[in-house]
C-alpha cells in the first residue's frame, strides 16, 4: 500500500479546473519529484496531501487512512508526521534562529527545554548551519534562510517532507547545496520526500521518480532517465525548456 495516495482528486478554483481526476502515489522512501508549467497545480497537490485543501471530488489518504474528511483538530497528530519547507522559507521574522527551529518541538512536543536546545544544535548542524543560532531570519542570506526552514521542517522527525519549489529564488551553487541536502536527509533520516519543482536540474539530482501534470492530470511518470529520453513533445519540450510552436508564432507576429 503506498504511503501517500490521491484517488481521482478533483479542485475547482471558481471557473479553473485544477486538478482533473487526478491519480497519484508516493510509496514510502522514495523521492517523487513533481514538475509543470507554473500554474498547473504542482503546489495545490502538496496542500492536499497536508490538508490545506481539501478536494472538491475524490480522496486523499495517508499510511491507510483517509484524511480528506478530517476535522482539523483530527489532522493535528497528522501534520506531526510531515515536514513542509515553503517556497521562501517562511520563517517568523520576529523570532531567532533557534527560535523558529524549537517552535514545532515547543508546540507539539513533551520534550524539555534542555532536549529542544540539544536538538537544535543538532538539526542546524545537519544543514551545515551551527553557525547561525542566535541570528535573527533578515541577518541571512536567501540560502541560508531555506536551510533554516528546512531545519525547522525536520524539528518533529517527520515521516514525509514536502518540498514546495525549494531552488526558487537561489544561484546555482547554492540551489545545489539545497538538492544535496534533499539526498542527504532522503539517506540519513529515511524519510519519505515529495518535490514540487520546476527546476529540471534539481529533478535529475534527487529523484527516485518523477511525474509531471499538464492541465490537471499526469502526462508522465517514470525515471529522471526515463524523462530525459521521452519521445512524447509536450514532456520533452519542458525538459529542454524549449518554447512550443504556437508561442513562437505569435511573438513573431508581433
Amino acid at each position: 500500500m503506498p504511503l501517500i495516495e490521491l484517488r481521482s482528486i478533483v479542485k475547482r478554483f471558481g471557473r479553473q479546473l485544477v486538478l482533473n481526476q487526478l491519480n497519484l502515489h508516493v510509496d514510502e522512501g522514495e523521492c517523487l519529484v513533481i514538475v509543470g508549467a507554473s500554474g498547473s497545480g504542482k503546489s495545490v497537490i502538496l496542500k492536499h496531501i497536508v490538508g490545506l485543501l481539501e478536494p472538491d471530488e475524490g480522496e486523499v489518504w495517508f499510511d491507510g487512512n483517509r484524511t480528506d474528511a478530517l476535522s482539523e483538530r483530527d489532522w493535528v497528530p497528522v501534520r506531526t508526521q510531515f515536514g513542509f519547507l515553503f517556497q521562501m522559507g517562511a520563517l517568523f521574522d520576529s523570532m531567532s534562529v533557534e527560535e523558529n527551529i524549537a517552535f514545532p518541538m515547543v508546540e507539539h512536543s513533551k520534550l524539555s527545554l534542555a532536549e529542544i536546545n540539544t536538538r537544535v544544535d543538532h538539526w542546524l548542524g545537519l544543514v551545515g548551519l551551527p553557525e547561525v543560532r542566535k541570528k535573527m531570519p533578515g541577518e541571512l542570506s536567501g540560502g541560508q534562510r531555506k536551510r533554516v526552514a528546512l531545519a525547522r521542517a525536520i524539528a518533529l522527525e517527520p515521516r514525509v517532507i514536502l518540498y514546495d519549489e525549494p531552488t526558487t529564488g537561489l544561484d546555482p551553487i547554492r540551489a545545489d547545496v539545497i538538492n544535496e541536502l534533499i539526498v542527504k536527509l532522503q539517506r540519513q533520516l529515511k524519510v519519505t520526500s515529495v518535490v514540487v519543482t520546476h527546476d529540471m536540474q534539481s529533478a535529475f539530482k534527487v529523484a527516485t521518480r518523477i511525474v509531471m501534470l499538464s492541465e490537471g492530470k499526469l502526462i508522465f511518470n517514470g525515471s529522471a532517465e526515463e524523462i530525459q529520453h521521452t519521445t512524447d513533445p509536450a514532456v520533452r519540450r519542458f525538459v529542454l525548456g524549449e518554447a512550443d510552436e504556437l508561442e513562437l508564432a505569435s511573438i513573431n507576429s508581433l
